[in-house]
């Protein structure tokens, strides 16, 4: 068996876990692989020779992209002339679309079979950018159905995969033992995200906070329980919180564990509503955006939902309080009956689970290998 070479570039955390996932899948199916590219610390323990630090591609927001243009620009030019000169197999963008689908279709050119694994969202905006991705990439790989008939739709090669989180969550969360883990009483209790970036905990942050104390008027007995995805987001909470007597727990990350043992969840939209979802946690989904890039994006968004499970479900699963309608008495109203309701919503949750549990990363390994003709 000839070896397989295979490249792989992944641009931050969540990716490096996809790939990683992905290249145990490819050793355990075909053993003589050697993989290259750009990828973090699990895909290197995997075995990824990484040519540069996987941090110099994480850039968030426009303005600390236009600060550091010039270097991903000439970190691009440099990684595509490097894989034209290595022709691997195949080469897999992870992710990260900005910088991967350009390599994507520069390599396609070159006669490289491409892979793109996680759709950009080009099914709510941007739809043009189908046209790039047809042009560009052999198969796409999504995490979700409806991408994947969205791409049908438009001719471009597709395999849904399903989500590795829906494999790694099991189907039941054991409440009781979340709640012990954390110290946490019996009780009614509420997960209060409002987000991982600091800009978002800045817009949502006191919102959040005010909704839980009107909360605490319409159920005397409810406690709070508040995730913070880095230190600087505790320090920007602890701030929000100083004089305010909220029965809340401040966790360091733990934010599986904290939606394990909630009876309900607060949450800004984004991937953790996903997780809230696995998590079958009854939720109400809020967003603020600056009032300009939300008249911008209302234009531009072309689905009707923006929260992923109403997008999974089709229809309105979860209620979505969208920024003037996100008050702390209408989020307050909205979460009351789902703290011991919710019934409506966490069956739709299960069924949903159990769609996007398909063993994703053995489903995109066999998919990759059918592309290059190596089927295991």
């Amino acid at each position: 068996m000839a070896t397989l070479r295979v490249a792989l570039v992944a641009g931050e955390a969540s990716g490096d876990i996809l790939g990683a996932g992905l290249m145990r899948a490819l050793k355990a199916q075909h053993p003589d692989v050697e993989f290259m590219g750009v990828g973090g610390p699990l895909m290197q323990a995997e075995g990824l020779t990484s040519y540069f630090p996987m941090e110099r591609l994480a850039v968030m927001g426009l303005v600390e992209v236009l600060g550091r243009l010039r270097e991903l620009l000439a970190r691009r030019k440099k990684l595509i002339q490097t894989l034209i000169a290595e022709q691997p197999d195949v080469f897999i963008g992870i992710d990260a679309p900005d910088f991967t689908l350009n390599i994507e279709l520069k390599l396609r050119q070159a006669g490289i079979k491409t892979v793109h694994y996680v759709s950009p969202s080009v099914w709510a905006w941007r739809q043009k950018r189908v046209l790039k991705i047809r042009e560009g990439c052999d198969l796409m790989l999504t995490l979700f159905p409806f991408e994947a008939r969205f791409y049908e739709e438009k001719g471009v090669p597709v395999r849904f995969v399903g989500h590795s989180l829906a494999d790694a969550i099991p189907l039941e969360a054991d409440r009781a033992a979340a709640r012990a883990e954390l110290g946490l009483p019996e009780g009614p209790l509420v997960a209060l995200m409002p987000g991982s970036r600091g800009g978002e905990v800045g817009r949502l942050g006191a919102l959040f906070l005010d909704a839980a104390q009107r909360l605490r008027a319409l159920r005397p007995g409810v406690r709070f329980v508040m995730p913070c995805a880095s230190p600087e987001r505790r320090a920007q909470l602890e701030e929000l919180l100083a004089g305010r007597d909220l029965p809340l727990t401040l966790l360091n990350g733990q934010s599986h564990q904290a939606l394990a043992a909630c009876d309900a969840v607060l949450i800004a939209s984004g991937t953790a509503t996903l997780e809230a979802l696995l998590y079958k946690r009854p939720m109400v989904v809020a967003y603020r955006l600056a009032p300009l890039t939300f008249w911008i994006l209302k234009r531009m968004v072309k689905s009707p939902y923006i929260s992923l499970p109403n997008l999974l479900a089709q229809r309105l699963l979860v209620p979505e309080l969208l920024q003037d309608d996100a008050t702390a008495e209408a989020l307050a109203q909205t979460l009351s009956p789902l703290i011991e309701g919710g019934q409506e919503q966490t069956r739709g949750f299960d069924e949903i689970h159990r769609t996007l549990r398909r063993d994703a990363s053995n489903q995109a390994a066999e998919a990759v290998l059918n592309l290059i003709g190596k089927p295991s």
